[in-house]
């Protein structure tokens, strides 16, 4: 019996979570369908174009990256099949596009959470766009010089596809909303069985030597491992607490969000992209990897940078928030 409890609570809060995520993904998927079938859509992406072009995707997905970075990546996953059909999308893409939304997406809720621990929040969200602009144009380019994963994508779920008819539409509709519930229960209760057995501390002691090469250190390390295999609104709020108790400094604090905002949720996030068709080379240890390398190099202009300038442009302490970024 004490082993179903966690399980209970793990199953109850998920239902919340899908609960809030229908009323929003709902909506915006409805709202998008009808703006595709009045032409909007093609008339828009155009605007998308310049940026889409960089990292070799096609400018109707920029729609798709949009909603990822504004709703979070349950509300971009539904609309990729929908503007652009499977068939036309190579595996390369998918990863690519899978890398971008998994870099910067539920910009205003997990900002504001990394926001409470003492980082500013208008520094980390352009460092999290721009950080998953330059990986995707970085994969992109790898991949196109390669030739690797140009075959075409053959994802194993499909959340939504373009529908003939609106009564096709709302059934491809539901069956997603099915899905997408049947996949974060599986999801949660595979995260809470790790957590149970044990596996999850040794994953986080394993990745201890990764973060010190990042510049993290100390007590900062086991709250960004938090956040990297469960997610910011664990990882960061675990900081919360620590920042103002003053347990953990603050440049180890600030460049633990950095960290967090490049990679968390590796598991869960990982699992949903690798389903869609993405490789999980270019979803996880290659953003990792650049994870890793992007915090060192931050880490390194952050030593160059003053106390004064520290506090003023880039920190505050929690104690001290302001309403503002």
């Amino acid at each position: 019996m004490p082993f179903l409890m966690p399980i209970l609570r793990t199953t109850r809060e998920t239902l919340e979570i899908y609960w809030v995520l229908v009323r929003v993904m709902v909506p915006i998927t409805l709202l998008t369908e009808l703006l595709a079938r009045m032409g909007v859509i093609k008339a828009v992406a155009p605007a998308f174009a310049p940026v889409m072009h960089l990292i070799g995707l096609p400018p109707e997905l920029g729609l798709a990256w949009l909603t990822g970075m504004l709703v979070g990546i349950w509300g971009a996953i539904p609309l990729i099949f929908a503007l652009i059909p499977a068939s036309s999308l190579s595996v390369a893409d998918v990863t690519v596009f899978s890398a971008l939304i998994l870099f910067a997406h539920g910009l205003p809720t997990e900002q504001k959470i990394i926001q409470q621990a003492g980082p500013g929040m208008i520094v980390t969200t352009l460092l999290r766009i721009l950080g998953g602009l330059l990986y995707a144009f970085l994969l992109h380019h790898v991949l196109v010089a390669t030739g690797w994963l140009q075959a075409s994508v053959n994802p194993t779920w499909i959340p939504m596809s373009a529908a003939v008819s609106w009564a096709a539409y709302f059934w491809a509709l539901a069956e997603t909303m099915m899905w997408m519930l049947a996949i974060l229960l599986l999801l949660s209760w595979s995260l809470e069985l790790i957590r149970i057995i044990g596996l999850l501390d040794l994953m986080m002691k394993a990745l201890s030597p990764l973060l010190r090469l990042a510049g993290i250190r100390g007590e900062a390390e086991h709250l960004t491992a938090v956040g990297l295999f469960l997610g910011i609104s664990y990882g960061a709020g675990l900081l919360i607490r620590e920042a103002r108790s003053g347990a953990v400094s603050p440049r180890q604090v600030f460049l633990s969000c950095v960290f967090m905002g490049f990679a968390h949720s590796v598991i869960e996030d990982t699992i949903l992209v690798i389903s869609l068709g993405a490789d999980v080379y270019g979803v996880l240890l290659g953003r990792v990897a650049f994870a890793i390398a992007a915090t060192a190099v931050i880490a390194a202009l952050l030593r160059r940078l003053s106390d004064e300038t520290f506090f003023a442009q880039v920190f505050r302490p929690p104690h001290a928030q302001p309403e503002g970024g």
